[in-house]
């Protein structure tokens, strides 16, 4: 079987063509297809990176507006410095309640307390140990935020019947003027 010239030429466009549009055409378009998923995969991962984060965020701001109402609790549990006196009435109530005698009170400065301010008092109550220790106990059912500290015990007769105790009793109390400056500057801060 003998080419001619023209049979070469034709052999050579039929061989030729596939192996140029190889090279030509799809060689390139492979390597765009390439370019294009190892893009699309970038964008995926980028994609699940914001979602992760997206989630954490809101995560965050629910936590957030945890904090905000627990600390809500807590300052609604805080009277304000012109409520102090009622507590202190409340108290001496309390007291006279549970059986003991009216109890002498002397009310020290105010001092900072973190955010807020404590007002110690020194309470002196003398009665039976029951009437104290029922006093105690409504005293910790208080609203508001209170602590005992410095308890002395003394009994005042042999039977050790009647007692007589002194401790300093410390109400926490928002004061409205450093309140108002607070909530001054977190409108300020936003």
């Amino acid at each position: 079987m003998q080419l001619g010239l023209r049979g070469a030429l034709v052999l050579t466009i039929v061989v030729g063509m596939p192996v140029a549009s190889y090279f030509l055409v799809f060689k390139p378009q492979n390597a765009e297809i390439q370019r294009a998923k190892g893009e699309v995969e970038h964008k995926e991962s980028l994609l699940d990176k914001l979602r992760v984060e997206t989630a954490r965020n809101a995560d965050l701001v629910r936590a957030n507006e945890e904090i905000q109402r627990s600390v809500k609790v807590i300052e609604a549990r805080l009277p304000s410095n012109k409520e102090v006196d009622g507590l202190i009435r409340q108290v001496s109530d309390l007291a006279v309640a549970s059986g003991l005698q009216p109890p002498a009170i002397k009310s020290s400065k105010p001092v900072p307390a973190a955010l807020y301010m404590e007002q110690p008092l020194e309470l002196e109550v003398r009665g039976d140990f029951v009437g104290f220790f029922t006093f105690l106990a409504q005293v910790e059912k208080l609203p508001r935020i209170t602590r005992i500290h410095d308890l002395k015990m003394t009994g005042r007769n042999k039977e050790d019947v009647e007692l007589e105790a002194t401790f300093t009793l410390s109400i926490y109390f928002q004061d409205e003027a450093q309140a108002e400056r607070a909530v001054a500057n977190a409108g300020d801060a936003r």
